[in-house]
């Protein structure tokens, strides 16, 4: 046997020359020799010759160059930040759950009345609003200037918000006032919005109605009565053969007490006016000028006068 015949085929055990690459006899690959192999890894049978592979057919494994890495990144960047966008959007408005935190809505407190007045003498009750409320049991009315709130000092109408934030539903706090040059103490006990607005629905609908006195209601103002401490408000116009004309009111009459409630603000006055039950007769009480108006530029005398006016409806 030549000495070529150096290597035995480690599937049959023949031997083969040393420069064969697959065994004649069954096709086996000889791992002898590599550099040649052209990774088909075909089986062949015996006597069959291994198929030939062509440069460049061979399959490769692609990958993905820098460029397609960052196009990657981006889109990942970008569906994580809108996913948070809209987790924490709806916290931020107050009515949503936000990224592990659970936002309650502000619980506050209030006390029946309808808005303030910052002016140089204070903090001003504009009017008590729907009947009911706690404001109108305490007996507060528009004009009154608000001191202190649960012993808390009231410098402007944002902090009167602020504590009635703070301030539980239910509770009976103190309200310290001026009226009429008289400081004054109110106990009143705080009640929900849905409580407030109950109120104000029973009294829109109440089966009597609202009560008409016959004035133009923008046109009337609060101003302080010439020779008193008070404030009153003046009626510029009186509609004719309503209410107010038919029992004698005039023009520039100043109301200083509807139905037994001191007026000291037009907007108390009006909603006064309102709470009135029609067809009921009232008592009004006005400054009205004596006599002639004082032509030296000296202020007129006034007179109170008491005049009971037959109400009208809305």
């Amino acid at each position: 046997m030549s000495q070529e015949l150096e290597v035995t085929c480690s599937n049959c055990h023949s031997r083969m020359p040393s420069d064969q690459r697959f065994c004649r006899n069954c096709g086996f690959r000889l791992t002898h020799n590599m550099g040649g192999y052209t990774g088909s890894n075909q089986y062949l049978a015996p006597g069959e010759a291994p198929t030939a592979v062509l440069p460049g057919t061979q399959k490769k494994k692609r990958r993905m160059s820098g460029m397609s890495w960052i196009f990657v990144g981006l889109l990942v960047f970008f569906i994580g930040a809108a996913a948070f966008t809209a987790l924490v959007a709806p916290a931020k408005r107050g009515g949503g759950v936000g990224v592990g935190v659970s936002r309650a809505p502000v619980v506050k407190s209030f006390l029946g009345v309808n808005g303030f007045n910052e002016t140089d003498d204070g903090v001003i009750l504009e009017c008590v609003s729907a009947p009911g409320g706690p404001a109108d049991k305490a007996g507060l009315v528009g004009g009154d200037v608000i001191l202190s709130v649960d012993g808390q000092p009231i410098r402007d109408e944002d902090q009167i918000e602020e504590i009635m934030r703070q301030t539980p539903i239910g509770k009976t706090i103190n309200i310290e006032y001026v009226r009429d040059g008289e400081k004054k103490t109110a106990q009143l006990t705080t009640i929900s919005e849905d409580e407030s607005k109950r109120l104000t629905k029973e009294f829109e609908r109440r089966p009597e109605g609202r009560g008409q006195f016959g004035y133009e209601d923008g046109d009337a103002d609060t101003i302080p009565v010439p020779g008193t401490k008070i404030r009153g408000v003046i009626l510029n116009t009186i509609l004719r053969s309503r209410p107010a004309d038919l029992a004698g009111i005039k023009n520039g009459d100043i109301v200083v007490e509807f139905d037994g409630i001191p007026i000291r603000h037009d907007q108390e006055f009006l909603m006064r006016v309102r709470r009135a039950l029609p067809y009921s007769t009232v008592k009004v009480v006005v400054m009205r000028p004596k006599g002639e108006p004082p032509t030296d530029g000296q202020l007129p005398e006034f007179e109170k006068v008491e005049i009971p006016v037959k109400m009208g409806k809305q």
